[in-house]
């Protein structure tokens, strides 16, 4: 067993209770991570709200995700931007530098966590003066554990909220714990949930940036094109992100090439157009992490994203490029 498997499943244990059906969720208040809130948290300290929108600033791709799924999912119309409840789970198995949650909020510390069960959750979010139409289960890694996002989807179509609530999760693409610890018969279901999408992240466009950005060792780089190829076979209405920041600029170019090569022949043909570099900024939790190294990997991604974007030119005619995200179907 490798440490990062050791390291999952030892976060696992402390990141839920199967016979309580219960999930260790981040408590925001008094965290680094709240003073860059623009709304107080909610749901007793347990939720934020977080506007998602579409401009990520001049050079920088547009980031329909997850706003044109969730609102053609909920026939909602179009927008530059969504509102979404956000809870997050209290462990991740990486250590991005660039995270945005302070590490209190990620080691399952009881200090700044407790354990609720997803009915709880709803009930705290239905109670709530603003409701957004999208609630966004984040992390923390919540496929550390899968029956989160499971026991959440089964509740709101029980409490016959389905087509009022747009669900979304994250995944840093580290574990196969979604097929290890559900049935096939509840992936199956879960991939088949009418408004429930998700997003992976591909922390990095090679091995050495994918190890400078997480401290994960560079095998586990490749895991990542195989894992999401792996949703897609299971039925998942699937995204991407990628983090372009690296300590690195040797051959940008052809790296980036070469991520793009395996992204249509490791995942999906079409994939590129399904995944979106996200552009990383910094926040209160971030400033102390940052040296020299990782000053310079900001200005490295904005070098990467003007050679992403002149890939997908190259592969892709402007009539695909101009399609919704969404509309890049997952054919297998």
């Amino acid at each position: 067993m490798t440490s990062i498997e050791k390291k999952s499943c030892e976060l696992r244990k402390l990141g839920i209770n199967l016979a309580d059906k219960k999930i260790r969720l981040a408590y925001y208040n008094n965290s680094e991570q709240s003073t860059d809130f623009t709304l107080p948290s909610n749901c007793m300290g347990f939720g934020r709200i977080h506007h998602f929108k579409r401009s990520q600033g001049e050079g920088w791709p547009l980031d329909p995700l997850p706003i044109d799924p969730a609102r053609h999912s909920l026939g909602l119309p179009d927008s530059d931007e969504i509102c979404a409840e956000v809870f997050q789970n209290a462990i991740c198995n990486l250590r991005c530098w660039y995270c945005y949650v302070d590490r209190r909020l990620i080691t399952a510390n009881p200090n700044h966590s407790d354990m609720l069960s997803v009915q709880e959750m709803l009930n705290f979010f239905l109670s709530e003066e603003i409701r957004p139409p999208m609630i966004d289960l984040s992390g923390g890694q919540p496929d550390l554990v899968p029956e989160w996002v499971l026991w959440f989807a089964d509740l709101v179509h029980d409490r016959k909220l389905d087509n009022e609530i747009y669900l979304w999760s994250d995944d840093n693409l580290s574990t196969d714990f979604l097929w290890k610890f559900l049935e096939k018969e509840e992936v199956r279901r879960l991939a088949s949930y009418k408004n429930y999408g998700r997003v992976g992240c591909f922390k990095g466009f090679d091995e050495n940036s994918f190890s400078f950005n997480t401290g994960a060792p560079q095998e586990y780089f490749k895991a990542q094109f195989s894992l999401m190829r792996r949703l897609i076979l299971s039925g998942f209405d699937v995204y991407g992100y990628v983090t372009l920041t690296s300590d690195s600029d040797k051959n940008l170019d052809s790296q980036i090439t070469s991520f793009v090569d395996r992204l249509q022949n490791e995942v999906h043909s079409v994939f590129p157009l399904r995944t979106i570099p996200q552009r990383i900024l910094e926040f209160t939790p971030t400033k102390e992490r940052m040296s020299v190294k990782q000053q310079k990997a900001l200005q490295i991604q904005d070098e990467a994203v003007c050679f992403w974007q002149k890939e997908l030119e190259k592969r892709f005619p402007k009539e695909m490029r101009s399609k919704r995200v969404y509309e890049h179907k997952l054919i297998v």
